[in-house]
């Protein structure tokens, strides 16, 4: 068949082989600024937390200087939630879902994380507290998130959170929840 003869479609194939490689290019040039902006993405949480003073803005200043003072009339439920990281493979979870605790009252909770690569890595919890507005309140003295932490091949810990809730705490807040997002720092720390 000749090359100049046109194909079902109006084209010939030397037009169809271009038409494909044009779209093999754009296609790739896509999927390489989409892992960039996958990446983009943890420094951007930073700024925007930062600007907006919520998530690890706090982490970032380090530990909060809080003194007791028990409401010992109110109770409050904290609950804990992990997010492994979608780069990287650890296992990520709270040692207990949730406490009841007193505002104003020093608590602490661990978390486990454990690295289940071969290979030496660095991750790096990103602190969050809903229900919005409520991280003015929960004040963390001691915190894993504060910086990263680097895992030997199979090493697993525990990592404790102290806090304190602010008495201060709105009454009809009942229930707070603190969930960490885990992300795998390792190429960034290498660099």
């Amino acid at each position: 068949m000749n090359t100049e003869d046109p194909n079902r479609d109006g084209l010939t194939r030397e037009q169809h082989r271009k038409a494909n490689r044009s779209l093999t290019q754009r296609l790739l040039v896509f999927t390489a600024g989409s892992f960039a902006f996958g990446f983009a993405l943890v420094p951007l949480y930073g700024v925007l937390c930062k600007v907006a003073g919520i998530g690890n803005a706090e982490a970032k200043a380090g530990p909060a200087i809080v003194r007791e003072a028990v409401d010992v009339n109110r109770t409050i439920t904290v609950e804990f939630i992990a997010n492994p990281a979608t780069v990287g493979s650890y296992e990520f979870y709270p040692e207990v879902k949730s406490l009841r605790i007193h505002p104003g009252k020093l608590y602490e909770a661990k978390f486990f994380a454990r690295n289940l690569t071969r290979m030496d890595s660095v991750a790096q919890a990103v602190p969050s507290v809903s229900p919005g507005g409520s991280a003015l309140y929960f004040h963390k003295t001691e915190c894993f998130c504060f910086s990263p932490q680097r895992f030997r091949a199979g090493e697993g810990r525990d990592m404790p959170v102290r806090f304190i809730v602010d008495p201060q705490l709105p009454a009809n807040v009942d229930k707070l929840t603190l969930a960490y997002a885990f992300y795998d720092l390792t190429q960034t720390a290498a660099r």
